[in-house]
């Protein structure tokens, strides 16, 4: 144990993780030049294309070190993005280390601070590394001050760094070596290792990756999850390479991948304690919180045939994706689906065109929402997931929504421009802090429905990008929240209904209506589309029907024979009018949905 180092590498997205990540691989030769190249931990897809980290990824590596031992450095590389801060937290709990990493030419931003603060709270030893000082852009001196502000540390232990050139990644290795505590715990103890991360193979079942604590696991032997109360036999365990490499037996403070054969996904809990049969541990390892989903959307499949299908490929994916929740619910528009929650909108994204590529599932997001408190007359506390769930105005008593604290770091001319778009989103600033001349800090209590949107990308485009965000949750405050209905011919959809506030009501409600305009198909009835709040109309647009000529067969003779036509269609259109339904296309409701971009 003495020879093992566990760390993760923190920092705000696109500061060079990954990049840094490649070259540590590379100087310790865990990768050879033939299989090398760039994002070389990043396995999907998506990651490539949008050069960002999803998923955490574990790697062992050997380090010769200058006093000529051999050291095991087992790396996870975390994502950056506020939506994966889930990700983040995982990855802290199975290390004793962290770097943090910083652009020298960016300085501190949002997420980094928060990020650093996760570790902090676990007591992890922060490596302070100054990445990207070879670009002319960087601010060497400026940004080591900042750092020192902000960790307290001496100038000389921030470590010079760039992923790019290669620089000062032998000091890294050094750092992590001389600087990260080896792993605490006891090796002739019963076995108590603590599950991180999971991920599903389709011919081997799902492959548990963990972290021992106390103890030792031994290829074949009988082991058991703590929290599912379940045994099964360890088929196969070992480490965490670029490809999975199998080993006998496993000792405290190591890192690796256990293959059970199971394929049920529910019988594995990320957060679970695994300990042996014949020797159990007297009590299960206190895991990470549960995650708090943020943003709540509907998926329906495009064909309701395949809801089956849709619940398969939700379920392997919420293997490789703790923080995904899910429950089924139908709805009269769209038939059987899924009420999801997700950590953000990016997750969101993410997690549609996962299913998409992945299992081939295309699906139909409804309107993303958040969670709701309703509290009723009579007293009853009421969990709000859907505008459906809402109860009737008679018998409500308040609604309370949750409230965040926004944290933006950004350049003092962007001051006047955030604040106006934070007050438009129902936000108060309370606090202001110049980090440095060039760089504020602002703090914001806002609701997390207003910031649900279009926030983050608008944020950007008001400061060109120099603006870098997070937020965590406060708590649910009392608010003047109504349902919006959209009504096609006087008949409800309730795929289109959303929870609003009474002032934003009424210009909500008119977009929606000519957005629906443009888009639903012309029928041979007039179609009326109308915003509504209980009973009062808030908004209306018109669809005129499609005309039909009649009078086209009548070549000439009596005015009356034209006129009785006309009067036969009046009727026809009458009736139809009454019996006929709107179909609102599929593609409509994804085009509703961007409405507030």
């Amino acid at each position: 144990m003495e020879l093992i180092r566990n760390f993760c590498v923190i920092a705000h997205i696109d500061h060079g993780k990954s990049t840094l990540s490649d070259r540590l691989l590379e100087e310790t030769k865990t990768i050879s030049e033939r299989e090398m190249k760039n994002q070389a931990l990043d396995d999907m897809d998506i990651e490539r294309e949008r050069g960002i980290t999803i998923k955490s990824h574990a790697i062992q590596m050997y380090y010769l070190h200058e006093n000529g031992k051999k050291y095991t450095l087992n790396l996870i590389d975390t994502p950056g993005h506020v939506d994966f801060s889930y990700e983040v937290s995982r990855s802290i709990a199975a290390c004793e280390g962290a770097l943090l990493l910083v652009d020298a030419s960016q300085g501190i931003q949002a997420q980094t601070i928060s990020n650093l603060y996760l570790a902090l709270e676990h007591d992890l030893e922060i490596i302070p590394i100054l990445n990207k000082v070879d670009m002319e852009s960087a601010m060497i001196d400026e940004v080591s001050d900042q750092i020192i502000d902000l960790i307290g540390c001496e100038k000389e232990e921030i470590i010079h760094a760039s992923g790019k050139t290669g620089i000062g990644i032998i000091d890294i290795l050094n750092g992590i070596v001389d600087r990260v505590p080896a792993p605490e715990g006891d090796p002739e103890a019963p076995l108590q290792a603590l599950i991180f991360d999971s991920v599903f193979n389709p011919f081997r079942g799902v492959i548990a990756y963990f972290r021992i604590l106390n103890g030792k696991m031994n290829k074949g032997e009988e082991v058991k999850f703590v929290n599912t109360d379940k045994n099964y036999f360890a088929d196969e365990i070992g480490i965490l390479q670029i490809n999975q490499v199998p080993k006998k037996t496993l000792e405290a403070g190591n890192v690796g991948y256990i293959i059970t054969g199971i394929k049920e996904s529910k019988e594995i809990k990320v957060g679970d304690t695994i300990t042996t049969q014949l020797n159990p541990c007297k009590e299960a390892i206190q895991g990470f919180e549960n995650v708090k989903p943020m943003v709540f959307a509907g998926l329906y499949p495009i064909e309701n045939e395949d809801f089956e299908d849709l619940r398969d490929s939700m379920e392997k994916l919420q293997l490789n994706d703790a923080s995904l929740i899910f429950e089924p619910e139908s709805s009269v528009a769209l038939g059987f689906g899924f009420r999801c929650g997700f950590l953000g909108m990016l997750h969101l994204e993410i997690i549609q065109e996962r299913l998409s590529r992945e299992f081939n599932q295309e699906v139909i997001t409804t309107v993303p929402n958040v969670s709701y408190y309703a509290y009723t007359k009579k007293g009853e506390k009421l969990l709000i997931n859907t505008p459906n769930d809402l109860p009737d105005p008679t018998i409500l008593e308040k609604v309370e929504e949750p409230f965040i604290r926004a944290q933006i770091i950004t350049k003092p001319e962007y001051i006047g421009t955030i604040m106006k778009l934070c007050m438009d989103k129902r936000g108060v600033l309370t606090k202001q802090t110049y980090l440095t001349q060039t760089r504020v800090e602002m703090t914001f209590e806002m609701p997390l429905a207003e910031i649900v949107f279009d926030f983050y990308d608008r944020l950007k485009s008001i400061t060109k990008g120099y603006a870098s965000f997070d937020y965590t949750m406060i708590d649910f405050r009392a608010s003047d929240l109504v349902k919006l209905d959209i009504r096609l011919n006087s008949e409800p959809v309730d795929a289109l209904s959303s929870l609003v506030h009474r002032e934003k009501a009424e210009s909500f409600g008119r977009r929606i209506c000519k957005k629906l305009r443009e888009l639903l198909p012309r029928q041979q009835f007039m179609i009326a589309i109308q915003a509504s709040i209980g009973a009062k109309i808030i908004a209306r647009e018109t669809i005129s029907a499609l005309r039909k000529d009649v009078t086209a067969k009548c070549y000439g003779g009596d005015i009356t024979r034209k006129r009785k036509l006309l009067e036969k269609q009046k009727k026809g259109k009458k009736k139809m009018r009454q019996i006929g339904t709107v179909q609102v296309p599929q593609k409509t409701f994804l085009e509703v949905l961007k409405i507030n971009e």
